[in-house]
């Protein structure tokens, strides 16, 4: 019996050998068929070795409290100290719920409105009046971060904002919209999507323009009207791209973008504006706290992780699409 067993043991490995050398062997021959290939994406694959992977070294720091005299192998192993002191924080709860607040906020706002962008896009037929459309819904994703900001800030000033101006107008009083903590995730969110929402659209008009044409034909013989066939032609041909993207930016759901936050926050809007991505950066960059700021990033990164992997595998069972 063991002598069998020890059989099929030793044939299993060598038939695993024997897929490895076939693949090593396929590998070199199309590498030598298609070098030039390979050569140009080498710069990507060092960018990512470089950049991505290399970095991840650094995480190590979370579990540490970092000396710069000591560096990251000589400093003193912390464990979870550094995570225990974020959970227990008196800011944690407000960081957790700034972050998420925002995110859903611009998930819910800002994903459906591309689409609904890119279907009532589809159905223009006058083609200089489309082009002008779609000039001008993308020109802002091209303004930088910086920017914008200082155009919102200039547009939501208390005495010459075009916002206050309109307000005074209508007899209504002043408002200094950027010192209201409550309304800086109603002008984060709105504003991303005025810049974003042209050009998010371009992949569901890509995808659009795969449509077979067969498809509305017969849905136009057979009496439909514009709304039936975007709901029973187009939104089904724009479900794998919809879940692919809602799984990509369910992913990010932690992910709140730094610069814009960092440069619409103020003293006066702290309470709604401090996210972990700001968070991470003063104690880290600014105080100098290397290991503890490396913790909340890794905790970050993991949520993210989580929140991916959980959405893949949800709209695996319910909507038979996913990533992988």
């Amino acid at each position: 019996m063991n002598k069998k067993l020890n059989t099929g043991t030793q044939t299993s490995i060598t038939q695993s050998e024997k897929i490895h050398e076939s693949l090593a062997i396929r590998l070199l021959n199309d590498m030598k068929k298609n070098w030039i290939l390979y050569v140009m994406i080498l710069p990507v694959v060092v960018y990512f070795i470089v950049f991505a992977y290399i970095p991840m070294g650094g995480v190590v720091l979370a579990f540490k409290d970092y000396k710069i005299k000591k560096g990251i192998f000589g400093s003193p192993w912390v464990g979870f100290d550094n995570f225990e002191r974020f959970f227990n924080g008196y800011n944690f709860e407000r960081l957790i719920l700034n972050t998420v607040g925002i995110s859903a906020y611009s998930l819910l706002v800002g994903f459906p409105i591309p689409i609904v962008f890119a279907l009532l896009l589809n159905y223009i037929n006058q083609k200089i009046f489309k082009k002008t459309l779609q000039m001008v819904s993308y020109a802002p994703y091209f303004i930088s971060t910086v920017v914008i900001c200082g155009m919102i800030t200039i547009f939501c000033r208390s005495d010459t904002g075009i916002f206050n101006v309109i307000r005074n107008h209508f007899g209504l009083s002043s408002i200094n919209f950027l010192a209201d903590a409550s309304l800086f995730k109603s002008i984060y969110v709105w504003s991303g999507v005025w810049q974003g929402m042209g050009f998010s659209s371009i992949i569901y008009i890509s995808a659009l323009a795969g449509v077979d044409p067969a498809l509305h034909e017969a849905a136009i013989m057979d009496g439909a009207t514009k709304l039936q066939r975007i709901i029973h032609v187009d939104l089904p041909s724009l479900k794998p791209t919809i879940i692919m993207l809602l799984i990509l930016q369910i992913g990010s759901l932690m992910n709140v973008g730094f610069e814009k936050v960092y440069l619409l926050q103020n003293s006066l809007n702290a309470s709604a504006s401090e996210v972990i991505s700001t968070y991470v950066y003063k104690v880290g960059l600014i105080q100098n706290n290397y290991g503890y700021s490396t913790a909340v990033g890794l905790f970050n990164s993991l949520i993210n992780l989580i929140l991916v992997v959980s959405a893949n595998e949800i709209s695996k069972k319910v909507a038979n699409e996913s990533l992988w």
